[in-house]
Order: structure tokens, then sequence, then C-alpha cells
């Protein structure tokens, strides 16, 4: 059974913003909300208390403190008699009123506006609001999920050139509770080397990301986000040495998902020692390690090839496949990733289509009547959407790329995702400091919270016609690519996928005299929409 809320602006107050954004993250969190209205007399609040059985009683004052703090006194003295019987009461109302009601003694919990959504989210599901206890935040990926739904939880990349920059940056991080989930900016001799020293070069220490060098070294940063909400961590799934790696990701840092491509981070992009068969099936058996141990995989997958100029088609494909192999690896909660503006200069319209395309594709892997051909996860295939800024789109302009950074967060926010990748507006400067990743996080949050009454732009005609000639051509190249090979399951088997690539039916512009790619094709960008010309 549910339990009730009673809210209402109190006496002659009749600001009713702060009180209605409580209720919807009542509801939101499982309560029965009851609206009184603005100017409402303490008589009138306790009677509905008491005629709606209340649970809760929320009250908020936003006039003069002096004034608010003799209501708030005689309210507290008219309603002794139900806290006493252990109705709860929450007051919220600005700085100056809120300090003058604290003293009063009477309420449990008080909120200036100040607080971000997760602090209001905890205390409505029990916790109370700033608790600096691990136990208030939960500490793997989908119960986060669905601990803040319906909003999304916040994450961004963080890695400074050493180790110290980097414990203090993830300390502030964590005090300043802007994220969700810090994912760990690792350089490239990590990435590639983490088991063999003996391949490393000073020279390139710090190169791309913090120069994590030992075991001991994740556990110091893991112990550095044991503070503030209590983030969860994740990181690369690196290059080489694959399943060593995750076994040590999840002792040290309790890694709270797997990031894995499917054709990139080997010799094709010149960032692994694998070729491009023998990676792909690295990849999978790290797709099955995971699924095996209940972890959610992302396969950082599309966008590699979106950031290369491919067309919209080869993007949704790269999607589905990514998809399909991990629930054909055993992988149960599967993270989507949807990296708007890749190739930069997508219309919003055509960019939506884009990542509804792929979102209706994949829908129907999450059916236990899916006829796939590996079988797949017991216990069913849970698709979690992610959705993130093109890594390559900001604007060098700081201004600008704020600005592009709230504006895109807010046509995000059209997918109701459940993961949001914030890309900070430092991106095309420097890598994100601290204080840079807390900046982007409360520009980020003002975006979705302004977009949780935006109009549903996914009914576009333009964009859902879109949708339906990208789903056909889609699955007219996913059939080219199935006759490449005479496996039980063409879509999983690595022959069949490098000779997808290798033949140019998966192809891009910056695959150019690529040993593994045709890189013959172009593309254009035409009426918002990336093609093949």
């Amino acid at each position: 059974m549910s339990k009730t809320v009673v809210a209402a602006a109190l006496g002659e107050c009749v600001h009713v913003a702060g009180i209605m954004n409580f209720l919807r993250l009542a509801e939101s969190a499982g309560w029965k909300t009851i609206f009184l209205g603005p100017a409402v007399s303490a008589e009138e609040v306790i009677r509905a208390a008491k005629r709606e059985r209340a649970d809760l009683v929320g009250v908020s004052y936003r006039l003069t403190p002096e004034t608010g703090e003799r209501l708030l006194g005689a309210f507290a003295e008219a309603a002794s008699d139900l806290r006493e019987q252990g109705v709860r009461f929450a007051f919220g109302g600005t700085p100056p009123v809120v300090e003058r009601v604290k003293k009063i003694g009477f309420f449990e919990q008080t909120f200036d506006g100040s607080e971000n959504v997760e602090a209001v989210i905890s205390y409505l599901k029990g916790n109370q609001a700033g608790v600096k206890d691990e136990s208030a935040f939960p500490q793997s990926t989908i119960e986060r999920i669905k601990w803040k739904s319906p909003y999304p939880i916040l994450r961004h990349h963080f890695g400074l050139p050493t180790m110290e920059e980097t414990i203090r940056g993830i300390e502030k991080i964590a005090e300043a509770q802007a994220l969700d989930v810090i994912s760990l900016g690792i350089d490239q001799d990590a990435q590639e080397n983490f088991y063999h020293p003996e391949r490393q070069d000073l020279r390139r220490k710090g190169a791309g990301g913090v120069p994590v060098r030992s075991a001991d070294d994740y556990r110091a940063l893991y112990q550095a986000s044991r503070r503030g909400n209590y983030p969860l961590l994740r990181t690369y799934s690196g290059t080489d040495d694959f399943i060593r790696l995750a076994e040590m990701y999840v002792e040290t840092i309790n890694i709270a998902w797997c990031a894995i491509p499917l054709f990139w981070f080997n010799q094709m992009d010149g960032r692994g020692p694998w070729d491009l068969e023998g990676s792909i099936r690295e990849h999978q058996a790290v797709m099955k390690w995971y699924g095996e141990h209940n972890i959610p995989v992302e396969l950082n997958e599309p966008h590699h090839w979106g950031m290369r100029d491919a067309s919209d088609v080869v993007f949704v494909v790269a999607a589905y496949l990514s998809a399909y192999n991990a629930r054909a690896f055993g992988v149960k909660d599967y993270i989507a990733q949807l990296m708007f503006n890749s190739p930069p200069g997508l219309s919003d319209a055509m960019d939506l289509a884009k990542m509804l395309t792929i979102i209706k594709m994949v829908a129907p892997l999450s059916s236990p009547h899916f006829s796939g051909k590996n079988g797949g996860a017991e216990g069913g295939f849970k698709v979690w959407k992610q959705t993130r800024i093109g890594l390559l789109s900001h604007p060098l302009n700081p201004d600008a790329a704020r600005g592009h950074l709230a504006a895109s967060t807010y046509l995000q926010m059209a997918l109701r995702p459940d993961i949001y990748h914030i890309v900070g507006h430092t991106e095309a400067h420097h890598a994100a400091t601290a204080d840079d990743v807390i900046e982007a996080s409360g520009i980020v949050r003002r975006a979705i919270e302004n977009a949780m009454g935006a109009p549903d732009m996914t009914a576009d005609p333009k964009i859902q016609a879109r949708v339906n000639q990208l789903e056909e051509q889609a699955n007219q190249l996913l059939e080219k690519i199935r006759a490449l090979g005479d496996s039980p399951d063409p879509l999983t088997d690595p022959a069949t996928l490098t000779r997808a690539v290798t033949s140019g039916l998966l192809d891009a512009p910056q695959l150019r005299n690529n040993k593994f790619a045709l890189g013959k094709v172009k593309t254009r960008i035409v009426n918002g929409a990336c093609v093949e010309v």
C-alpha cells in the first residue's frame, strides 16, 4: 500500500512551484499525493491530514522570515497531536525562512531549494536528506537507476595526469554530489599495457588520463569516492588481457558496468594489439564473462562509426549488432549508448529519428519469444537507454559550449534515458577538472528538470517518417551482412562480421587507407541526415 503525503503553501504564501516539484518527486517514489493549493490555513492542512490519514505533511512558506517563524511556530503547536501519532512533517522555503524554522525543532526535514534531486528522493524513500552514509545510495547500476527514476543517473569521465590530482578531484566531485557514476579516464598505457610493464613508455605516462599502474591504485581511487553521495565507479575494459582486467575491476572498484566495443579498440583504430577478427572474439568473451557475473554491459560501438562520418544507416546497424551480440553472449542488463551529434551537423529532428530507430529495432530483443540463434541470457534481456552529446560536437568557445550542453541535454530527454552521460563543456579545450565536472553537472541538472514537462518531440511526423525509412534500410543492410556467412548465426560470427567491414558493407569515410576497411564510401549531411552519396 502506498503512503500518502498532503502538501500546501501555508498562510498567506501563494508560491507553490517548490511544493509541486516535491509532490512530483513523491509520486515517482510511489507516494499518493494530495495538493491543497496556495494560501492554505493551518487548520485546513490539519483537517486534510486527518481526513486523508496522511503519513507525511509537507508545508512551504517563502515570504518574510519573521512572519514565517511566527506562522510555523503556531502551526507546530496545532499539529503536535498528529506528530505524536506518528505523522511526519517536512518544510520547504527560502534559506532565511528555513534557518528560522529549524530552530523550532518540529519538522523532521527542511528543504531550502539548494538540495539536488537525489537528496529529496533519498528522503522520500526513507532516508534523511543529506545523510553521509553509503547505505542511503544504491551501489549497483540497476538499483541506482530505479532509485533515481524518473530522473536519469548522471555520469562523467574524469581522469587527470597524476594519481594525486585525480584522487583529490574524485573526493571533490563526490562531496558535491555531482554525479552518480564517475567513469575513470585512464591513460593509454594502462588501457593497453596494464599487465605488461615492459611495454609501457614513461614518456606516455598520463597521456589521456590517470596513470593507474596497480590494483592498489584502483583501490585508492575507489576509496576517494566513499563520501558525499557515494558515486559508483567504472572504467575502460582495456585493449588486452580483458578477463584479468575485469576480475581486477570487480575486486577493486566494484565496477558499475562494462563498456566494450565490437569492431574497435584494436589494430583497425590503432588502440590495441589485436586484429579485427581476433578482437571481435575477445570482446564477445568479455560480454559473456560480465553476463555470467550479472554485471551490466554497454557496447560503446555505434558512435565510433558516427565519429568517422559513417551514414545513419551504418550507425543504426552497428547499434543493432551490438545489442544482438550482447544478448547472444548472455548479457542480462544491456546499456544502449545513444550518442547524439555524431557526426556533427545532424539536425535535431534527424538525430532523434536515428536514436528512435535504434530503440525500435533493439526492443524486440527483450522479448522472451525472440528467436535468436544463440539463445542468450537466462532470465531475460533488459535494455537501458544511455544518451550523451557527441564527443566532437562541442564548440571551442566556452559560453557556446555551455549553451550546446544545455540544449542537447534538453533534446535527449525526449528519449527518457535511464543514464545521462555528461560530456562536459570543456571537452574541446581540455580534460575536465573537478570544478568543470561540477559545473557541467549543474547545467545538465537544470536542463533535465526543465525537460520534465517538455512536449513529445518524438511524435513529429517528419521524425516518424525518417524512422520508418531508416528501419527499412537498416534491415536491408543486415540481410546483406547475413548473406556473407554460412554459420548458424552470421550476426555473431566473428569471420562474417569481419567480412562486413572488409567488404565495405560497414564503411566510413575516415577509414580511408585502413588495412581492415575499404574507406571508399562518401557521406554528406542532406536535409539534416547523414547519408551515403
